[in-house]
């Protein structure tokens, strides 16, 4: 079993995005872990407490707000951070970090990644 804090669970309809994703952070010392569409994120994080998330917006059967909304609703993990990565627009950040019900997520980035802001980011947010 991997550690906790180094496991990142990457949440991605699109098999490259998901491929490319694993890649940047398995070369950079990371565990990950991968989920096709917000159910089978859901199914995953009930299973293990991933490090952290990443998690694109736009995918199939349980969107990706759905998910994050999910994440900090529930007192198991609403402790664990959240990158959203997706290639929507800039409104969308706007509008997810101004909801009053839930807190914005720990970070944003837009496809395609950037490796290295991507690495940053997710070294910052795991220490």
């Amino acid at each position: 079993m991997a550690d906790a804090g180094t496991l990142v669970l990457v949440v991605d309809d699109d098999p490259d995005a998901r491929d490319f994703l694993t890649t940047v952070l398995e070369d950079n010392g990371y565990t990950t872990v991968t989920a096709k569409d917000g159910s089978e994120a859901l199914s995953i994080l009930e299973e293990q407490t991933p490090g952290l998330v990443t998690l694109d917006i736009t995918m199939p059967e349980k969107s990706g707000v759905a998910v994050y909304r999910k994440l900090r609703e529930d007192d198991q993990l609403k402790s664990i951070p959240v990158i959203i990565i997706t290639g929507v627009s800039d409104d969308f950040e706007t509008f997810i970090s101004s909801r009053r019900q839930i807190p914005p997520p720990d970070g944003f980035i837009h496809k395609p990644v950037d490796p290295p802001l991507l690495l940053k980011l997710v070294g910052d947010l795991l220490g």
